[in-house]
């Protein structure tokens, strides 16, 4: 039976937005985790690395585990991981620690499919899809709040105290979540045994891959380890592809994943996902780059968050545009008209990056773009497959836009680093360059996507954002 508490949706998007606040704990405070434990930059990066590689394996199992009977213990327990690291990153002057702490806060990227699950459980039917499209777009709103947040708190304080305020977030959606979200197990869920083999084999083939992506510019691309670490994910990924076909109770249903829609808001996923990573990480570094470089805007770390503000207004104005348009407009058609704006947004970064107001004005109709993509690619996998896979299918497209990011990341970052001054920054070239990458990814997204929409101009559609 659906529940009808007026709290319900936002509490769900309150918890969700935890992944936000742990999020803007990360590009933006680098420097200065490596000033704070005497480390060099590149040291530093892994608390980026680590905590990419726990969420690309937490991410599925989570999302398996929400389809089944207990998904508010799953929360609750995942929130309290991610509590736990946020305290002992706040508190240890060991950098081990602190990578520990990273590592458990890792489970955040989990935390949007679950709450994603559960609207499908608890919400009314009318409301659902809005819900969904709300949650999906949760973290890019909150980014872009986050970011001036952690920048304000770590120029007036350090970046303990910005770890505590993600502390005393977690702690009050967890309160948040105790109260509101309905208790008990979901009696219509179905029980069935866990599918350790392929959660293994999964995150085994997803953590080798993303260490060969973040560690290549380090390494070499055909070093040794590089090579070998990548052709252990393929073996992996192989096994793991065997091993689900033959279950019963897979952990990621493949073949509810061939259908069209699924399999267009999946490789859109990538695509963005790697676009919106470019464009965030170069951006924070133009935003505190010195002003000899050229491009610097040379802004403290209290201010250079606030270049991230924009983001999050357009992202919540999209969202409630598309929720006001209802009906009039199909899931399908929103994905090439976001990845549209995303490349006009990328577009003028990799023009006009050197000036602040257009970056600005990149950021804000990137939060657009974003807002509108990133509604319709759950709900259109909401709407194509059953209830009891909603938690898995959407986890999986949320493990598929890490890797997208984890390559933007990788591959922005060998740029930058093949154009680098002696002061360590990059010069403008490479960022020049990295913002072309950003925008040749978005052009090519939007266009497979026009090409779908138009081959498929014949079908009758009848997924719609919602009443």
């Amino acid at each position: 039976m659906r529940e009808h508490d007026p709290r319900l949706v936002p509490a769900l998007v309150y918890a969700a937005l935890c992944t936000a606040v742990v999020s803007s704990l990360g590009m933006l405070l680098v420097p200065s985790i490596a000033d704070a434990f005497d480390t060099s930059v590149g040291t530093a990066q892994w608390m980026l690395t680590i905590n990419l590689l726990v969420g690309a394996v937490a991410t599925p199992v989570m999302g398996r585990l929400s389809d089944g009977p207990h998904k508010k213990r799953l929360l609750i327990v995942s929130l309290l991981v991610i509590l736990t690291g946020s305290v002992l990153a706040s508190v240890t002057s060991s950098f081990a620690l602190f990578l520990l702490g990273r590592a458990l806060q890792g489970l955040t990227y989990g935390i949007v499919p679950v709450t994603i699950a559960m609207a499908r459980r608890y919400v009314e039917p009318s409301r659902v899809q809005p819900t969904i499209s709300s949650l999906s777009v949760t973290v890019a709103s909150g980014i872009g709040i986050g970011y001036p947040l952690t920048g304000l708190i770590t120029g007036e304080a350090s970046y303990r105290w910005a770890f505590w305020f993600a502390s005393f977030f977690v702690l009050s959606a967890i309160v948040v979540t105790i109260l509101v979200i309905p208790d008990g197990p979901d009696e219509s869920a179905p029980r069935h045994s866990f599918d350790f083999g392929g959660a293994a084999l999964l995150g085994l083939g997803l953590g080798a891959l993303l260490l060969a992506i973040s560690e290549g510019p380090v390494w070499g691309w055909t070093s040794l380890p590089t090579l070998a670490v990548a052709a252990a994910s393929l073996v992996f990924f192989a096994a793991w592809v065997r091993v689900e076909l033959r279950s019963g109770h897979p952990l990621i249903n493949l073949r509810v994943l061939g259908s069209s829609d699924v399999l267009l808001a999946n490789g859109t996923a990538i695509g963005l996902g790697a676009a919106m990573y470019i464009a965030l990480s170069v951006g924070s570094l133009v935003a505190q780059a010195p002003g000899e470089t050229g491009y610097g805007m040379a802004l403290p770390v209290r201010w250079a968050g606030f270049v991230m503000f924009p983001l999050s207004v357009g992202s919540l104005t999209a969202n409630r545009v598309v929720r006001l348009l209802g009906g009039r407009i199909s899931l399908a058609t929103l994905l090439p008209i976001g990845s549209a704006m995303i490349a006009v947004a990328s577009i003028m970064l990799w023009v006009t990056h050197t000036h602040l107001s257009l970056l600005l004005v990149g950021m804000l109709v990137l939060g657009l773009g974003m807002g509108a993509a990133y509604a319709a690619m759950p709900a259109l996998i909401a709407r194509n497959v059953a209830t009891d896979e909603v938690g898995s299918s959407v986890s999986f497209n949320q493990v598929l836009r890490t890797v997208g990011s984890s390559f933007g990341t990788a591959l922005s970052g060998a740029l930058l680093a093949a154009h680098t001054l002696p002061s360590g920054h990059s010069d403008d070239v490479g960022i020049t360059q990295a913002f072309a990458l950003g925008a040749l990814v978005c052009v090519a997204v939007m266009v497979a996507l026009l090409a779908h929409a138009v081959f498929h101009r014949g079908e009758r559609r009848n997924e719609v954002v919602g009443p």
